[in-house]
């Protein structure tokens, strides 16, 4: 009786038939082997994706900036950085300090550097100029000429710390604020480590859920994030996040960071006692600032709310006394 693949395949089919079925076998597994040795190092496609991050927050950084400038802006920018670069202010020790400060604000492009350098060196000038022609030009207001000169003095000073000014101000804000947020970010941060996610994994889901309630430390986070997947040292990375903030807070969290992953010691734990350190502290300045409250109105009491309870408690009878008095 014949068997069942005589009856399918009759004669020699049944040989070429297992002859193919074994060459096709031979040659899917060699395919798989090659392409198991031609797979892509996950490390170069990950230090791909957040070189491309790091551009996406660039472009995000300047395109706002870009579209709003004009065509006098940008030429206005041109005069700054081609004279900025013929006096060579770039390659001193003030520019360096400079770029760090416009970096704890914030303000890291190029073009900030050169902006506030620009504006150091012009401002007195110009102010000096305004107070010149307002007062001996224009006389918008009549001043003895000793008088007159000091005020264009004081001009040309004013507009020499003026931009210094600005800056710590704003300096001042963004340190508020990020100092504000910290705790919240760290309790963020204690989940994503409990639920077993890396430092850089914490740090890009902590930024992305506080970007609307601080986006300074969210900007921040996100930076520093990008940097622990690109710098050889994971430890310069974390330093640089010191560096552009310069709050003692996260100089705790990066010492807490990096004795965790020096020694292996519970990062959860650490943080969760950092975020209760600095709520309290919040607390107490809240407070702090409630216990001054009371000192703080006594001013506008005194000015603003006895006068017109005077008049209107006095103002009646000393008014009926007035008449009583011209009626003898």
């Amino acid at each position: 009786m014949p068997s069942f693949s005589e009856l399918i395949l009759p004669g020699s089919w049944t040989e070429d038939a297992v002859i193919a079925l074994a060459a096709l076998a031979a040659l899917s597994t060699a395919f798989v082997f090659y392409r198991a040795l031609l797979a892509a190092n996950p490390r170069a496609d990950r230090l791909k994706g957040l070189a491309r991050r790091r551009d996406d927050l660039r472009a995000e950084n300047r395109a706002p900036r870009r579209r709003g400038l004009g065509a006098s802006r940008e030429q206005g920018l041109g005069l700054a950085r081609s004279l900025v670069r013929r006096l060579n202010l770039l390659r001193s020790r003030q520019a360096d300090k400079a770029a760090l400060r416009l970096a704890q604000c914030g303000w890291r492009s190029p073009d900030a550097l050169v902006v506030y350098l620009a504006a150091k060196l012009l401002l007195p000038g110009v102010f000096g100029a305004v107070g010149l022609l307002a007062i001996n030009v224009f006389q918008l207001v009549s001043l003895p000429p000793m008088q007159g000169l000091f005020v264009v003095v004081l001009a040309v000073v004013v507009g020499a710390y003026a931009p210094e000014i600005f800056v710590r101000n704003q300096l001042v804000k963004r340190k508020q604020a990020i100092q504000k947020g910290l705790p919240d970010a760290l309790d963020l941060l204690v989940i994503c480590a409990e639920a077993g996610q890396g430092l850089d994994a914490a740090l890009e889901r902590v930024a992305r859920e506080t970007v609307k309630s601080a986006p300074p430390l969210a900007e921040e986070l996100t930076l520093t994030g990008i940097e622990l997947g690109l710098l050889p040292d994971r430890r310069q990375a974390l330093e640089n996040l010191i560096k552009r903030t310069d709050l003692p807070s996260v100089r705790g969290v990066v010492n807490t960071l990096l004795q965790s992953e020096k020694y292996g010691t519970p990062l959860a734990q650490s943080l969760r006692i950092l975020a209760a350190e600095f709520r309290n502290e919040r607390m107490m300045r809240a407070e702090a600032k409630a216990a001054r409250l009371p000192a703080t109105l006594t001013v506008p009491m005194i000015v603003f709310i006895l006068p017109p309870l005077f008049i209107v408690l006095v103002g009646p009878a000393v008014l009926r006394t007035f008449d009583l008095l011209g009626a003898l």
